[in-house]
């Protein structure tokens, strides 16, 4: 709606994760890094937590898509929230391509992932399984379960590697689950942009949607970071919205007091 007036190709603040809008912040890269060495090193496990709307999902997405080609193959379950037998028949189907019955028991579902995982890894390939959103999965079964898909190998060769990502309410259950949390040969915590980077954040978003000009004076960005934390998703809503209404008002560029304006219509909004 506000794309031609900004004299923008597409609109720069959706709140998905599209890997050309990536900001590369030194905290962000430094974690991809982690996440990558746990991979490649054939780890059985990783952790990638944090707040929420930090950009989790997205540095996940990244990891899969950076590793090399014997990674595979790449499975990210985005809704892990059901009980321990559906989530594991979810995970034959997806990573090793079987069908279950609906008779299938747990055990009956680990041993094809066994079988589909030890070809896989016979063939020279590793094994990638995300699971999104891992602060959902409740059912302790469940946890156990994925901690014993972490234990499968051949060959002396651990056959995949488990990403847990989610928000810090999955560290007190891990805590409970020690023989767990000892499988995690990284921990990786998603922290919110700095001042800095948020101004950053926002230009670099801006300039990958086609701005050639300066739209969010400088004041403009430091109230931002003030209002949002630094959190990526609270920002984007934040400066989406302050576009469509500058837009609207024929404005020509957005100031801190239209961010503190839309910031107050979004409060209002969400205390109705």
């Amino acid at each position: 709606m506000y794309e031609d007036y900004w004299n923008l190709n597409v609109r720069p603040f959706e709140n998905t994760a599209i890997p050309a809008f990536y900001y590369p912040a030194e905290a962000a890269q430094g974690t991809l890094l982690k996440l990558r060495y746990a991979v490649e090193n054939r780890r059985g496990a990783a952790l990638l937590t944090g707040g929420e709307g930090l950009g989790k999902t997205l540095l996940a997405q990244l990891l899969l898509e950076q590793l090399p080609e014997q990674f595979t193959p790449k499975v990210h379950v985005v809704f892990p929230y059901m009980p321990a037998d559906q989530l594991l028949a979810y995970i034959v189907r997806e990573l090793v391509g079987v069908e279950q019955s609906a008779t299938s028991t747990i055990a009956d579902s680990v041993q094809a992932i066994r079988r589909g995982l030890s070809e896989n890894t016979r063939a020279g390939n590793h094994a990638v399984l995300v699971i999104d959103e891992a602060h959902l999965v409740s059912d302790f079964n469940a946890l156990e379960t994925l901690r014993l898909l972490t234990n499968l190998e051949t060959d002396g060769l651990l056959d995949m590697t488990l990403l847990l990502v989610g928000q810090t309410e999955i560290l007190p259950a891990l805590r409970r689950t020690p023989a767990f949390e000892t499988r995690l040969a990284v921990k990786c915590m998603v922290k919110p942009l700095t001042v800095d980077e948020t101004a950053s954040y926002v230009l670099h978003r801006l300039t990958t949607a086609g701005a050639r000009r300066e739209i969010f004076v400088p004041a403009a960005l430091e109230r931002l970071h003030q209002i949002t934390g630094g959190a990526p998703r609270r920002i984007n809503r934040l400066c989406d919205l302050a576009l469509l209404i500058a837009f609207a008002e024929e404005q020509a560029v957005i100031s801190a007091d239209q961010i503190d304006a839309v910031h107050e219509e979004l409060v209002a909004v969400s205390t109705d």
